[in-house]
């Protein structure tokens, strides 16, 4: 975890805690239910000792071949009006919910007067090139980044690219490829429950901490710090700092990226597996952001309840409530009600399961889907699109701000409450008094249909087009007015976002 951007529990047990357990089995099993007998003077050292020296010096060579390539990355964050926690206050709540108000105010409020205004946390260099791994909850707020190595050789970081959604980024340093020490990158899809588990990082400011766990559990989902999730779970002491930092096996290899750990618990912590992140790392360097596919539609759990409603005999699948207009899944045939059973030939299990299948096919391409639907089975064929950007969503939202406009969806309810005859666009709730919206002649209850000579379909198109429009850009609105007709009027967007 980022010191100076979330608050964790810290794990108070110590290195030898494992190792002592580890004893104490072996010593059991050595001895078993017979007594051996004594052993003679000058015998060599009994068996679980000489393991216990082999684990250990697996341990301390992790330690020693790894550490170098672990980097402390510091963060001086964009100045906001927002709160004294440097957060606005939908991120400070999220933190407060997941890691406890009391270490949220601990390690956000309280700062001494020595602080500068700096996060801190940890990455882990996998390229010769400088390419360091880390997370986006380290360096999403960031306006600089100072990245210091094991020599205590310091250099600004380029922000290559960020992904909120799995909660990584890549960062990049300008140095001389042979002087970059490297991580190897391991395979976590092999992972067992059981192995031992190595974290390396920098809480609270203690630079390249070493910490011993075991993988406690594999695939961990709903954990509620990323929207694509499949974490590691270890008891390995994860603390402030830590996030960004490498989870190795006792190859040395990285299996993990630490990012989260459960305030109210102790020894639960978070990794995002290695081969996501590998993934996620490629497309960040090659085209700085991550292009997932995606259908448009608006999906729930199937509970046992909804199954028998739908007459299932069985909670699987997932059900769709809503189907966005002008999206792949409308174009497929998909319809509200539908029950999504298989995905690509792979049966879905839960939401989950569903949205990683869907993100991991690229746009373009077709998809085949077994529904319920009206307690029957069906087959349908989508043709996958393109997820909208998170920050294309954003920018396009403090578009809208700035026009004072609030829209929605057009859908056949708000048609028929406004009097619609269109059936594809938004429908507007809200101009704020004096805003460009107002100034320009929208009204709430109108729809609108076209900006800029570009059509919109439902609220993604609509958002994908504001986000493109420039300050002071002047451009024809195409609205269909409530129990009236259509018109163009025109929308200036102001000089200033």
């Amino acid at each position: 975890m980022a010191a100076g951007d979330t608050a964790m529990t810290p794990c108070r047990r110590a290195l030898l805690y494992p190792v002592f357990l580890l004893a104490a089995v072996l010593l059991a099993a050595a001895t078993g239910s017979a007594q051996p007998s004594p052993a003679p003077k000058g015998a060599p050292a009994a068996e679980p000792e000489r393991l216990l020296q082999a684990l250990e010096h697996a341990f301390a060579s992790v330690a020693d071949r790894v550490m170098p390539s672990v980097v402390n990355v510091s963060v001086k964050p964009r100045k906001t009006a927002s709160s004294e926690s440097g957060e606005g206050p939908d991120v400070e709540q999220r933190f407060k919910e997941f890691f406890g108000p009391e270490f949220f105010d601990r390690f956000f409020r309280r700062r001494g007067p020595r602080d500068e205004g700096r996060a801190a946390g940890s990455g882990v260099i996998v390229d010769r090139q400088g390419y360091i791994l880390t997370n986006n909850h380290v360096v999403e707020h960031a306006a600089e980044i100072e990245v210091r190595l094991s020599d205590d050789r310091k250099f600004k970081a380029t922000l290559v690219g960020r992904d909120p959604k799995s909660d990584l980024a890549v960062l990049k340093i300008e140095a001389p490829p042979a002087s970059l020490p490297v991580a190897a990158l391991g395979d976590s899809d092999t992972l067992r429950v059981g192995q031992w588990a190595i974290a390396i990082g920098n809480p609270f400011g203690l630079d390249r901490t070493v910490t011993v766990g075991i993988i406690s559990a594999t695939g961990r989902t709903r954990v509620g710090v990323a929207t694509y999730e499949a974490f590691i779970q270890t008891d390995a002491s994860i603390n402030p700092g830590n996030s960004g930092g490498p989870l190795l096996n006792l190859q040395g290899r990285v299996i993990g990226i630490n990012t989260a750990i459960v305030a109210t618990g102790q020894g639960i912590g978070f990794s995002i597996p290695v081969n996501m992140a590998r993934d996620i790392m490629a497309q960040l360097i090659a085209r700085g952001r991550v292009v997932r596919g995606w259908l448009g539609i608006v999906i729930q759990d199937l509970t046992d309840d909804l199954a028998a409603g739908f007459g299932l005999s069985a909670a699987h699948g997932v059900l769709v409530s809503d189907v966005m207009a002008g999206s792949p899944a409308e174009a497929g045939g998909m319809r509200p009600g539908d029950i999504i059973v298989e995905f690509a030939g792979a049966p879905i299990k839960d939401i989950t399961d569903l949205q990683k299948r869907v993100a991991a096919v690229a746009p373009g391409y077709p998809a085949a889907l077994a529904v319920i639907r009206d307690r029957k089975p069906a087959r349908l064929s989508v043709k996958i699109g393109e997820q909208p950007a998170e920050e294309t969503q954003i920018a396009a939202l403090q578009k809208e701000e700035s026009l004072g406009l609030t829209v929605e969806s057009l859908t056949p309810e708000a048609a028929e409450r406004f009097s619609l005859s269109a059936r594809a666009g938004v429908v507007v709730t809200a101009v704020a008094p004096g805003s460009s919206g107002a100034a320009a002649g929208i009204r709430p209850g109108d729809a609108i249909l076209e900006v800029n000579r570009q059509a919109v379909a439902d609220l993604g198109s609509f958002r994908r087009i504001m986000a493109s429009v420039k300050p002071g850009e002047v451009m024809p609105v195409y609205v269909q007015r409530g129990g009236g007709g259509n018109e163009y009027v025109v929308l200036k967007a102001p000089e200033k976002p």
